[in-house]
């Protein structure tokens, strides 16, 4: 087989894994940027190996054309290598998670509800926060999020029902925060909770959230004042793991640029 050959069937193998992996997770109700631009990539992929011969024949009939094509490429591959390089950053960060201290206050960060349940990432940040808040009996819990789209419970509600369900934990030792849709304001409601238990922002604080948004939760929390914060990074579930990461690569690149 030519070396041109194994090159368009490369491209659309990873392609269709590309699409697959999207449609998968647009079946769990996953929209998002980290799940559509794969299925864009893996679309373009697919049609450029399918009709390349056709393809190259017009654009060697229109050469300006040819030329932005391949300018096209450079600027996808420039971005590529940043996007590896963030994937690089995030795997260091996340191997070099402080352990954690005493601490005053838990706050557990949302991350989305399906049909009445913790999604599957949020099942991994509540599975991580229990043993901490178990071995911390005088540490208050805060669960943060709000009301979802379709869903009769706040998120934060369905937290606690879980951590209650699941590992006992007694109800006074948790805070719901029932307002909040973003980390910037899971954070930011939870300053009223802790004041209302005399614990300041200069206290010792864990933040439990997914590995991959640990970098940008710490920036999120520090800009708001809070100066003494441990984060506590929860793993990814695999069938989500590099969409949430690419998700998070536009997410951190957009706070960078506007200075949030």
């Amino acid at each position: 087989m030519s070396a041109p050959f194994l090159m368009r069937l490369s491209l659309f193998v990873v392609g269709l894994i590309l699409c697959i992996d999207a449609i998968l997770l647009l079946s769990y109700r996953k929209i998002h940027l980290g799940v559509m631009l794969p299925l864009f990539i893996g679309l373009i992929f697919c049609i450029y190996a399918v009709f390349n011969v056709q393809i190259q024949t017009w654009l060697n009939r229109h050469l300006k054309f040819k030329k932005l094509w391949r300018f096209g490429w450079g600027i996808f591959i420039v971005w590529l290598m940043t996007l590896f390089a963030f994937f690089i950053f995030l795997t260091v960060q996340i191997q070099h998670s402080a352990s954690i201290p005493a601490v005053k206050s838990i706050i557990v960060l949302g991350s989305g509800i399906e049909n009445g349940q913790p999604s599957a990432a949020l099942a991994k940040r509540l599975d991580t926060a229990a043993p901490i808040a178990q071995s911390q009996p005088d540490a208050l819990v805060i669960l943060t999020g709000g009301l979802d789209f379709g869903e009769t419970q706040t998120e934060a509600a369905i937290m606690a029902k879980y951590l209650q369900q699941h590992y006992a934990l007694p109800s006074q030792q948790m805070a719901l925060e029932t307002q909040s849709t973003s980390t910037e304001l899971n954070l930011k409601n939870s300053q009223l909770i802790l004041k209302q238990h005399q614990i300041q922002l200069n206290d010792p604080i864990a933040i439990v959230t997914s590995d991959f948004h640990t970098v940008r939760a710490k920036a999120i929390a520090q800009k708001q004042g809070y100066s003494d914060v441990y984060m506590v990074a929860a793993p990814t579930p695999l069938l989500i793991r590099y969409n949430a990461w690419l998700r998070e690569y536009f997410a951190y690149l957009s706070g960078w640029v506007l200075h949030e």
